[in-house]
């Protein structure tokens, strides 16, 4: 059960708010820049849950624009795939979620615990930082042939923490699609993991996610999420996009850090 205060919801609001507006100039996806502002608040594996949620409406929603533009034929090679994997991938976080702390310390009477989940998730954030700063990653680019390889990649990341967008695009991209049928095709496979590792999520995490008392701020956060999306472009066009990519990178590495430390 989480104790919470009024500044929390201004603070959870505001925080997912920011994210959200981010997205639109950052590189990042919903997901990758939510899901750390919802694990300084929640445990982790409830951060990741919630996030899922948010998630999956974001994608019905562009499923609805975009939807009738899918390339089926993709969605077999790299869906089904994927689809496969997140299973496997929500599954693994279930069991890390499980595991006991590695060590705790106590750090200006903050009892942090260092767990195997922390660690693992701290670790794939600052993979993702380095993909999207680095021209190295860039500039990777893979077959169609490929396809299947990428959906098993994506689809795991996708169900251990959310981080599906980078390896699907990489893979996607190289797949001669139009814009909207890039979108569309995308959509429909982000989906079909959001719906799996929901399933996982819900069947593992009934406690934390039927807990009454975290829904205010849960639904908070994500009515916040939205705005940020659909108000983003209005407050934020004033800040330069290298700018942008350059704070949210340091504050993802910072949360990050946290993780992997055992503060957060």
């Amino acid at each position: 059960m989480l104790d919470f205060t009024a500044m929390d919801y201004l603070l959870i609001g505001a925080a997912a708010f920011g994210a959200s507006g981010l997205t639109l100039y950052s590189g990042f996806g919903l997901g990758t820049l939510l899901m750390p502002v919802f694990a300084v608040f929640f445990p982790l594996e409830l951060a990741v849950s919630l996030t899922a949620f948010v998630h999956l409406a974001n994608n019905l929603f562009k499923l609805w624009l975009f939807g009738k533009h899918t390339d089926f034929k993709i969605v077999l090679s790299f869906g089904v795939p994927a689809v496969l994997s997140a299973f496997a991938g929500a599954w693994c976080l279930a069991l890390f979620a499980d595991s006991k702390p590695l060590f705790s310390y106590v750090l200006f009477d903050i009892i942090a615990e260092v767990t195997i989940l922390k660690l693992l998730i701290a670790a794939l954030m600052i993979f993702f930082v380095l993909a999207e700063s680095l021209p190295v990653f860039k500039n990777l680019a893979f077959e169609q042939k490929h396809l299947p390889l990428g959906g098993m990649l994506s689809g795991f990341f996708g169900g251990l923490s959310g981080n599906q967008g980078a390896f699907r695009s990489a893979f996607l991209v190289q797949c001669g699609l139009g814009r909207e049928r890039f979108i569309g095709t995308g959509v429909v496979i982000a989906c079909l993991v959001d719906f799996v590792r929901l399933a996982v999520y819900s069947s593992r995490f009934m406690p934390l996610l039927a807990d009454r008392k975290n829904w205010p701020y849960a639904i908070v956060g994500t009515a916040a999420a939205f705005a940020g999306a659909i108000l983003g472009n209005l407050w934020i066009k004033k800040v330069t996009i290298q700018t942008i990519q350059v704070l949210v990178s340091t504050l993802l590495f910072m949360i990050a850090l946290g993780l992997a430390t055992g503060v957060v």
